[in-house]
Formats: C-alpha cells, structure tokens, sequence
C-alpha cells in the first residue's frame, strides 16, 4: 500500500511539473503544446507509462488525433543493464555456466528496451568443423517484473476513478482498457510463453516465401532467457539502403498487408507489435522480397464472432452497405439494443460517402476507424477491449505499407482473404464439417439430457409431482428421446448426402452419375428420418 502511494504521489509531482491539469481546467499552462508535455511526462514516468501511451495512441475512438499523433511519437528508450548481469541470470536459470552452454557469448548486447535486451551467442558445435549455430539470447531484465507490476497497480487505480468520475466512463471503459493492456505487459514478461508464440507462428507460416520466422531451442528457454535461431536481415527503417539494393517496395509493402489479413482471419494468431524495430527484410532477391520477424512477446487472437463481424464490417463498408455496417454493431452489441439502425446508417453514409471520392488506393483504413469510431460515439458505441490489439496492428501495418509504397491498394490485398474466409466459414463445406464435428456429441448428449429430464422431475423439482404420477410420462419421454435421436441423425445424413450431391452434380453433370456416398447417406438419413418422425405403434 505505502508502495502505491509513494508511486502516486510521484506521478502527481510529475503531473504539477508538465502542467497537466490543462487536460482537466482547460487553463493553458507552459510554452510547450500539451500534447507534447504529456508525451514527455509519459516518458519520465518509466516504460509502463511508455507503453500505454503508445497503446492509447492507436484508439482514435478514445483521443482527439493531435494528442493520438503525439503519443505516437514515444520511444522506449532504456540503457543496457550489464553483460555479466546477463551471463549470472542465463547461468542461474539453466543450471550450467554460460561457457558450457555456449561456444561463444557476447556481453555487450546487441539491443536493449524495458523489458529485455538481446546477446548474441553460438552453441556449441555439433562436428569438428562446426562453428556453432548462430543464436540470439534474450535475458529479462533484473527487476523489471516488479516494477512493471507495481505500475500496473497504479494505473488499475487511476483507471477506476476515471471510469467512475469521468463522464464518459462507462462507454470508454478505462479499467478493461487497463486490463487488456496490463495482460499483453504481463505476458510479454514470460519469455518461454513469447518462445511458444514463436513456435506457433513459424509453424503457420513455415514454407512460405513471404516471412520467416526463427527457430526456437526450447532446451535452452526459460521463463526469464529465451534463446532462438539469430536471423540476419535489413531493417526496414533502412529504407535507403533497401532501394539501392533495388528492393521492390511494392512487393514488399503488399506482402505485409497479406501476412496481416492471414494471420488473423486464416490463423487467427497474429503477430500484435509490429512496429520497424521488430521488422527485418530478406532482400536476397530484391523482386520479390521477404520478410524476417522477431519479439513475439505480444500477440493477439479473436472469437469467431469477432472475426465473423469485422470481416463483414470491412465488406460492408467496402461495398457501401452502410444498413450492413449499421445492424452488425447492433447485433454484436457495439453500440445499445436500442438504437435506432436507421439514423445509424444514415450518420455513417453522412461521413463515409466523402471518402469513396477518392480513389481507392487513397482510402484509409485507419482513417476509416477513425470517422467510425467518431459517428459511433454519438450513439454510446461500447468500447472492445479485445479490439485493441487488432487495431493497434492495422494501423502499423497499414502506416509502414503507405511508407513503402505510396500507392499501396490496401483493399485489393485484403478483400479476397476475407471473401475466402468468409466462404470457408459459411459455405457449404463449412456447414457439413460442423455436421461431421458436432453431430456426434449431439446424437450422443440428448438420451443424457432426456435422463436429466426425468430424475429432475422424479424429484418433483419446480413441479410438485411425485414418482408415481411420473411412470408414463418416464416411458414417453424415453420413446421420443430415440425418435429425436434417429431424426437428428437422419437430418444430418440427408444435409450430407444435399451437400455431396449438389458439389457432385456440377462436375458429373447427370444425377444417375452422382458417386455412391450421395446415394448411400441419402437413402440411410431417409430411413432414419421416417423412424424418428412416424407415430409409434400402440
């Protein structure tokens, strides 16, 4: 407690000093603009505060965009702790000294930010002439996970007298917001979890010759030291030096936008802080370049129906159906019950039609977040903690790609991965998979829940009846249960045997033609169907 307010009562000092009750009062206070005194206040409280400015720099839905263009602008900007504080850790956490572990160990690190710096590092070698593979070893800094969690304390508290003094708490949703960031700092403390990331990712896009991710060696991996393959690339911020290379910025701009669509909407695990630090380029061959990803401390995922809904969104908006875009934040329960979908739709043509003037490859996403985002507000839109992350990536990705190639076409990158999902989601294919997957558990749940049934009412639970009286309704229920069971299983035959049969008949062309597996889960889901369905006898 005395920590807190110790932590409290040096934020308040910092607040005085940057004259941040302008945000408050409105009474102009220094010479600087007070967005830029915030950024510079965030900087001096320490890398939690950092990290939250930058967060909160991607929620237009949240902050006026000269303050969101600011806290852009914050760096993590952090000196090395010493290389033989690296070498003790490693040692203590793999049991070994570095000099067994390792053929070769640099203390002097090769980047350093908040959380963790990076050393290079060879294991040792596997035959004589061997010079050991090349790794990167990154060790957790010493008291970072103290410090960060205090702060996180702070800000729980300061997140919970905004939301219950602020106006606009409860829309806004400060202590979620803190929540969902505090869980993605926390994580991103674990570095066996960050090496499991990278497992993941490598895997879903091992073979691919738009990235590459390296290999981990789990062996050598703990909670505080992560060691993985060291990859060799050009940073993306030497933008120079990759267009005397004759680097196609087009490609690789492209590349980037179709990595990001992938990985949510086909893996739905996507790599959450892909900032230029993070960014490397293989430019092997400059026509067609790659891509090279480390720090996979953040990451983020989606429900299906979020998926479900920001895909639909982006092709409604894409296909100027703004009833579509107005209904689904209505149904996904984004802005209230309420509202009138209507004049929602009628604000959102009002601020989105302006935009389609323009060319396509001059369209936004992030503006188009943005003047969302500003229309939903007016009708109490619920902030989507779980949407943060999500956001935060599309804009970098989109801002990196603009930077690369000026004339990117965002849209025509995205929209066949979204349409393709969608169709793989809601196709035909996809209703006979959940068919084959769920069917089973059904047909297997209900004589279960039938048998729940009947103790529930031999007990006389709500109904006031006793054994007795409940003897033919026991029978009864006992008959319908295998005649649902048999309709069910019937029902699924026949939607399988439609589903094989209406694929089939494009291609065969003749119905007597169609393969065998139509004709026999027709004829069987028909005989189930007709015995779950008849009156029984007597």
């Amino acid at each position: 407690m005395f920590g807190r307010s110790a932590r409290l009562w040096v934020i308040w000092r910092v607040v005085q000093r940057y004259g941040l009750r302008e945000f408050v009062d409105g009474r102009p206070r220094g010479d600087q603009p007070r967005e830029v005194r915030l950024r510079l206040a965030l900087e001096e409280l320490g890398p939690v505060f950092i990290k939250f400015g930058q967060a909160l720099s991607t929620r237009p839905d949240i902050l006026p965009p000269e303050l969101a263009l600011e806290l852009a602008k914050l760096q993590d900007r952090v000196p090395p702790f010493p290389g033989d504080d690296a070498r003790r850790i490693v040692e203590t956490s793999l049991g070994k000294p570095v000099d067994q572990l390792f053929n070769e160990f640099d203390e002097v690190p090769l980047a350093s930010a908040s959380v963790a710096q990076v050393h290079t590092a060879r294991l040792k070698p596997q035959a004589p002439d061997d010079p050991g593979f090349a790794v990167v070893v990154k060790v957790l800094r010493p008291g970072a996970e103290a410090a960060i969690r205090k702060d996180i304390e702070v800000l729980r508290a300061l997140a919970a007298l905004a939301e219950t003094l602020h106006p606009e708490g409860r829309r806004i949703q400060p202590r979620a917001v803190v929540e969902e960031y505090a869980k993605s700092l926390i994580d991103e403390m674990d570095l066996m979890r960050e090496g499991a990331n990278c497992a993941l990712l490598r895997r879903n896009w091992l073979g691919s010759p738009l990235i590459y991710h390296p290999l981990v060696f789990f062996d050598y991996t703990r909670a505080d030291v992560l060691v993985m393959e060291r990859i060799y690339g050009i940073s993306i911020r030497e933008l120079e030096r990759l267009r005397e290379m004759g680097v196609s910025f087009q490609v690789l701009a492209e590349r980037g936008v179709e990595i990001f669509f992938k990985q949510v909407f086909r893996d739905n695990f996507f790599h959450a802080d892909m900032h230029p630090g993070n960014i490397f380029v293989d430019a092997a061959n400059p026509a067609v370049p790659a891509y090279l990803a480390v720090d996979f401390g953040i990451v983020g995922t989606l429900t299906p129906q979020d998926q479900r809904y920001l895909a639909e969104n982006f092709l409604a908006f894409f296909n100027r159906d703004y009833r579509r875009v107005a209904e689904l934040h209505v149904e996904s329960e984004w802005i209230p019950a309420g509202t009138r979908v209507e004049e929602f739709e009628s604000a959102i043509r009002t601020v989105c039609e302006p935009i389609f003037g323009k060319p396509i490859k001059d369209i936004s996403f992030g503006f188009f977040l943005l003047r969302l985002f500003q229309i939903a507000r007016r009708f109490k839109y619920q902030v989507q903690p779980q949407l943060v992350l999500l956001q935060k990536t599309l804009l970098q990705v989109e801002g990196l790609g603009r930077q690369l190639y000026p004339e990117l076409d965002l849209w025509k990158t995205a929209k066949p991965i979204m349409e393709d999902w969608m169709k793989n989601r809601l196709g035909p294919g996809a209703m006979l998979a959940r068919v084959r997957r769920e069917g089973p558990h059904v047909a297997e749940m209900l004589p279960e829940l039938a048998n729940q049934a009947i103790k529930r009412l031999e007990r006389g639970e709500g109904l006031g009846l006793g054994v007795r009286s409940l003897d033919p309704l026991k029978a009864e229920m006992r008959r319908n249960s295998q005649r649902q069971m048999r309709a069910t299983l019937g029902a699924a035959c026949l939607l399988g045997a439609a589903v094989v049969a209406v694929s089939a008949a494009a291609g065969v062309g003749r119905w007597l033609d169609l393969p065998w597996p139509s004709w026999i889960l027709g004829a069987l889901g028909a005989w189930l169907a007709w015995s779950g369905l008849r009156e029984p006898r007597g």
